[in-house]
């Protein structure tokens, strides 16, 4: 099958106006997909499952003929079904986990015109910020192979920064699309509660943490898959209010004047890396430099609060989790089915009560508040994505006997989860490159709902300050 020799150069939106102007077709973009994935995924570890079957199929019966027709498409192996492919969550407990049909964001992503090509690694039950589980092995980040891609979307930011597909299934329960991103030089979004469905299984994940989006190499491409992906399912709980415009129309859009926050430091009064320092300052000077109002902020909550009933909450539904995953696939949670990270949130998952719940969530209604507040004031609320570049794969290894990993998490990733709390639009975009040519990102958080002014800003940043002449030493 013949390729595209281009094909890494374009972004997703990008080929499928080649496609529309005939200038390429769906399978030479697919087989393209796959050839560099035969040259690069031994090195990356990036994808754990090729679908070239089902790839086949859809390119016998016709992609659909949204924006992204013929795009090449990588789901990430966690959370979402595709009809009678595993969904294996990077856990041996939960190795051939199948269903039987579609959930309704990828037969979203479907409809958007993509092929589904394959899968991506992800850390057991997604519960890493790097992406290393026993069942797959570790993924490579193509900045530096010895590094962590970051978690746990780390098999798809990996794949998209390398140049395998331009835009991958990604999801975030506490800055898991935002912090692969960070670490990969790419833009990744977290939209805002409820904008993107969670059906037919869930109404909602871990009581509305977890949003479901991609990571990309432009801004462009996450607006608008966002258009193709957002809106409520049938049965819905909450949805999130319709946007003024379409996101792609934000692109490209002057956002007006923003009153703008900034911070380099942690909400529990810590520094980070010099590095990120630096990326936030050099990002906030641009942003003044655009017109617009940036002053020092922070908003100020319980951070021990907010920490101990994130604990409850995440280790009561991923404990649900396992418990359903093992009833199904008739393997008990043990230490040979398990990481030892995942052992320990089923054990103290199995002693909260229905009224730990509760509490839980009544001091997470305390702290969106208080974080709330803050956001009449500011529109904008910027902030490095992560306290320290990407560290060495092993150092978040998740099946160590101790438990340092839960502290080395901490110190890496201290302004993501905060907003997965809250509900609020947060997205990753490539600031720099540092002195050894690794990527440090920052992060913008939006006001509820506001996804449209967070796009524009980022969109903004890009046009003037573009990140895609960027490439890693491992790129197609």
């Amino acid at each position: 099958m013949a390729t595209f020799a281009e094909y890494a150069q374009y972004d997703g939106l990008g080929l499928a106006d080649l496609v529309r102007r005939k200038e390429v077709s769906p399978a030479e973009l697919v087989s393209s997909a796959y050839a560099v994935i035969e040259r690069l995924n031994p090195q990356l570890n990036a994808v754990i499952c090729s679908l070239e079957d089902h790839a086949q199929k859809t390119l016998e019966t016709g992609p659909s003929k949204g924006p992204f027709h013929g795009v090449p498409f990588l789901l990430k192996d966690l959370m979402v079904s595709l009809a009678g492919v595993p969904t294996n969550c990077g856990s041996r407990l939960s190795d051939g986990y199948t269903r039987s049909y579609d959930s309704d964001l990828v037969t979203r992503f479907k409809e958007s015109g993509v092929v589904i090509i394959g899968k991506t690694n992800t850390p057991e039950l997604g519960m890493n910020a790097s992406t290393e589980p026993v069942l797959n092995g570790p993924t490579h980040n193509p900045w530096n192979l010895a590094l962590t891609p970051g978690g746990s979307s780390g098999g798809s930011a990996a794949a998209v920064a390398a140049g395998i597909v331009p835009m991958a299934h990604a999801n975030d329960g506490g800055g898991s699309t935002r912090i692969p991103a960070t670490c990969c030089h790419l833009v990744g979004l977290k939209p805002t509660r409820g904008r993107n469905p969670a059906g037919p299984d869930l109404g909602e994940i871990w009581n509305g943490f977890v949003s479901e989006h991609i990571v990309s190499r432009s801004v462009r491409d996450t607006a608008a898959m966002l258009d193709c992906t957002a809106g409520p399912s049938p049965g819905d709980p909450y949805f999130a209010p319709p946007p003024e415009r379409p996101f792609l129309n934000e692109i490209g859009r002057d956002p007006g004047r923003l009153r703008i926050a900034v911070t380099d430091i942690t909400a529990s009064g810590d520094q980070v890396h010099e590095d990120c320092k630096v990326a936030v300052a050099d990002i906030a000077k641009h942003l003044c430099d655009l017109g617009h109002e940036v002053e020092e902020a922070a908003p100020a909550y319980d951070q021990n609060a907010f920490a101990d009933a994130f604990i409850v909450i995440m280790t009561a539904h991923c404990t649900a989790f396992m418990e359903e995953v093992a009833a199904v696939t008739g393997r008990s949670p043990s230490r040979a089915t398990l990481e030892n990270v995942n052992l320990w949130v089923l054990e103290h998952g199995r002693r909260y009560s229905a009224l730990d719940m509760v509490r839980a969530m009544n001091r997470l209604n305390i702290t969106c508040r208080q974080v709330g507040k803050f956001f009449e004031t500011y529109d904008i609320f910027l902030t490095p994505g992560l306290a320290m570049p990407p560290p060495p794969l092993g150092y978040m290894f998740a099946d160590n006997e101790g438990l340092e990993v839960w502290d080395r998490m901490r110190d890496f990733t201290p302004f993501t989860h905060i907003f997965n709390a809250t509900g609020q639009p947060a997205i990753s975009v490539p600031a720099m490159l540092n002195s050894e040519g690794l990527p440090i990102g920052v992060q913008l958080v939006g006001r509820y709902a506001d996804d449209g002014c967070l796009l524009a800003l980022a969109s903004q940043i890009e046009i003037t300050r573009p990140w895609n002449g960027d490439r890693p030493p491992i790129f197609a």
